[in-house]
């Protein structure tokens, strides 16, 4: 079919982009370059170096002979939207284009407004232009885990069934998020409930984990198709902290007590998930929610994992626990349903021993390129 990856330079949306276009999907990219620009406004880097736009998808086409498009522009500009849409006419749009940090959001009111403007607009955007241009596209919207917050009861798959006062109703599970980043996917999934009752529109939320891992297939077949890693103390992940402080020598910093628990997803299963969402498209004026992680760990957790790999592989650091910059519960209750996508047919890819070490080697190759004073938080929710 015929695949809009709104966002395809960045670390889920280029593999994305490379994959379904390997399954036989006719791909084409929207992205506004942004990603690149905020490494030079953080001074901050990819670990991993990565090509340009332009020279990945040359490369992509040497190697297969298939061709993805790329469009470069900002879905805040609806001319520009309108453009692309009316010449691809997508059957699916795949949207990771949008601000993906909490620190980020968090480090004052004009990255909060930049965030929740870039976000809930573009989203919006999104919306009138398949209502207008494309009404049978299926939106296929990578939402969060995080939307859900850490509630004392279990998450289920976007609803809940609820008695009260003698009625029964099935309402959207209650959202308690933790970043104005977080609250600006908890508006996104709001406008495309709405449009897609009102409209009819089809749309999937994907409610997704921390994504880990560097490597899909497609990104392993030459240097030119390198997917980004992030390390950096507003856009790394945890895992990825630790894996860098090992291969630097440093200790790893655990926030607090580290009983922050999170959902996890390896980046293949990434890939697969919008495949199967694609595959199989929600109904038309349906708005369905897929919980999209595989294992949950903590934050403690995750700091050990790395420690005992590296240690085998000869770095010998401990385990530092520093004042949390973020306003959260530290030790917590976690339990999420997520049947929908193994329903569909995922097979998981999981946090293996060996995937950590795979990284961690990536990142020793390449470890001139750390900036050291970018690793550790330096941005504070209060």
């Amino acid at each position: 079919m015929k695949i809009i990856v709104a966002g395809g330079d960045g670390f889920c949306g280029w593999p994305t982009a490379l994959y379904l276009s390997k399954q036989g999907h006719d791909v084409s990219i929207i992205d506004s370059m942004v990603r690149r620009k905020i490494d030079d406004e953080l001074h901050s880097n990819s670990i991993t170096p990565i090509a340009s736009l332009e020279d990945r998808v040359a490369k992509w086409k040497e190697l297969t002979g298939k061709e993805i498009r790329t469009y470069e522009g900002d879905l805040q500009h609806y001319d520009f939207l309108q453009q692309v849409m009316e010449q691809e006419k997508p059957e699916a749009f795949v949207h990771f284009a949008e601000q993906r940090s909490a620190p980020y959001s968090m480090i004052d009111r004009e990255h909060a407004v930049y965030t929740q403007v870039n976000n809930v607009v573009g989203n919006l955007n999104v919306l009138y232009a398949i209502k207008e241009m494309a009404p049978d596209c299926h939106l296929i919207k990578l939402g969060t885990m995080g939307e859900y917050g850490t509630p004392n009861i279990p998450i289920e798959e976007g609803y809940l069934e609820v008695e009260h006062k003698g009625r029964k109703d099935r309402l959207p599970f209650p959202k308690q998020p933790g970043s104005f980043y977080h609250l600006s996917k908890v508006h996104d999934s709001h406008n495309i409930m709405f449009a897609c009752r009102v409209w009819g529109i089809r749309a999937t939320d994907l409610n997704q984990g921390i994504v880990y891992g560097l490597d899909t297939n497609e990104t392993n077949m030459d240097p030119v198709l390198t997917n980004r890693l992030d390390y950096d103390g507003v856009f790394g992940t945890a895992l990825n902290r630790f894996i860098i402080q090992s291969a630097i020598g440093r200790n790893l910093t655990v926030y607090g007590k580290g009983g922050q628990t999170r959902g996890f997803l390896n980046l293949e299963d990434t890939v697969r998930c919008v495949e199967i969402a694609a595959e199989k498209p929600a109904e038309p004026g349906e708005f369905r929610v897929f919980n999209q992680f595989t294992e949950d760990f903590s934050v403690l957790e995750l700091a050990e994992r790395v420690k005992k790999v590296a240690e085998e592989e000869g770095y010998h650091i401990n385990v530092d626990h520093l004042e949390n910059p973020r306003v959260e519960l530290e030790e917590h209750f976690l339990e999420a349903v997520n049947t929908n996508l193994l329903d569909l047919g995922l097979e998981p890819h999981f946090l293996t021993d060996d995937v950590i070490r795979h990284i961690l080697k990536a990142v020793i190759e390449h470890k001139e390129r750390v900036i050291e004073e970018n690793v550790l938080p330096g941005v504070s929710w209060k």
